[in-house]
């Protein structure tokens, strides 16, 4: 696939994201690993219920968490933060789901979780970092590799570029982190082993032509959406870098494929297509409050799954027919 295809396509689906409205907000990101991607978070029990009714104190949990976009397990937490007025505000605790983006190196022992007790959006953008800040080492060993297999040097100098723009990037989201009183993660990647150049074209397909380039797509869309003035300038200066790496992905995906047997071809579509099923399932299945959603401008779960579809379909037809 080539640039003049991957950029309309972007160009377009951005174009179906809203447009914020001037305000200042907090933010979130969804995080990385589909295993680990439920994160426990704390919220302020909501003023009206789905159906419309005012919670009372016989009000469960599990009403109040839907009420909020969450999902369960959940606990009712009474009289645990004291608000302006100086009287306590009853919180909730739901788990919120989200959807995985961005290029996680093979070995990668961190979630990105911090101290329970962190404000929740300073976890978010917290969890966002880590992910940032293990890209760095993922495009390091990749550059690292390419040059072993003989690639082309300039794939070879993107992959370099590409490892010092993530250190931007993971600085910029740590600042936010920062800014909602969470500190940077803990990060641990297990030492690299010589790969073949089939399994460096696996990962790059699953990591790079899916993840990689959903997650440039948000980050656009973000660019656009979020309420939060700081979320929008971060992710406007991050969002072209994260463009270029998505196109380095198809561009390294294109160079390996004419150097794989057939069969190895299959098994690298075969790795690819499950990974657009995978990440359709995330979306289908993220929850986040209205609010947060907002503010960070992040996709719902139904607009979500469309642009995985969408993209899916022009890069991959009939992956997830």
């Amino acid at each position: 696939m080539s640039r003049r295809t991957l950029r309309p396509v972007f160009k377009r689906l951005w174009l179906l994201a809203p447009v914020a409205t001037l305000g200042v907000g907090c933010s979130s990101t969804w995080g990385c690993d589909s295993d680990e991607n439920w994160e426990q978070q704390t919220f302020h029990v909501p003023s009206t219920l789905s159906d419309g009714r005012v919670p009372t104190q016989d009000t469960s949990c599990v009403e109040l968490c839907e009420a909020l976009g969450a999902t369960v397990p959940c606990a009712r937490i009474p009289g645990s933060e004291v608000g302006e007025d100086g009287k306590l505000i009853e919180l909730v605790e739901c788990n919120a789901q989200f959807a995985c983006e961005g290029r996680r190196p093979e070995g990668l022992c961190t979630d990105g979780a911090v101290a329970p007790g962190t404000p929740t959006l300073g976890a978010l953008f917290a969890k966002m970092a880590h992910l940032e800040a293990a890209s760095v080492p993922a495009f390091e060993r990749l550059a690292d590799e390419l040059s072993a297999h003989g690639a082309p040097e300039h794939l070879v100098r993107a992959a370099r570029r590409s490892a010092k723009d993530e250190v931007r990037h993971a600085s910029a989201m740590e600042s936010l982190a920062r800014r909602h009183g969470a500190p940077m993660p803990e990060l641990t990647v297990a030492p690299f082993q010589h790969r073949s150049l089939e399994a460096l074209a696996i990962e790059n397909a699953v990591e790079g032509c899916v993840r990689e380039t959903f997650g440039a797509l948000l980050a656009g869309w973000q660019a656009r959406s979020a309420e939060d003035a700081q979320v929008r300038e971060s992710l406007g200066a991050i969002a072209p870098d994260e463009l270029m790496h998505a196109e380095l992905s198809w561009a390294i995906d294109a160079w390996a494929m004419e150097r794989l047997s057939p069969e190895a071809r299959e098994r690298v579509d075969s790795a690819r297509r499950e990974a657009w099923r995978q990440l359709e399932q995330d979306a289908a299945a993220s929850r986040l409050p209205d609010e947060v959603a907002r503010h960070s401008g992040l996709p719902s779960a139904d607009m979500a799954r469309k642009l995985v579809r969408e993209l899916a379909s022009e890069l991959m037809p009939g992956a997830l027919a």
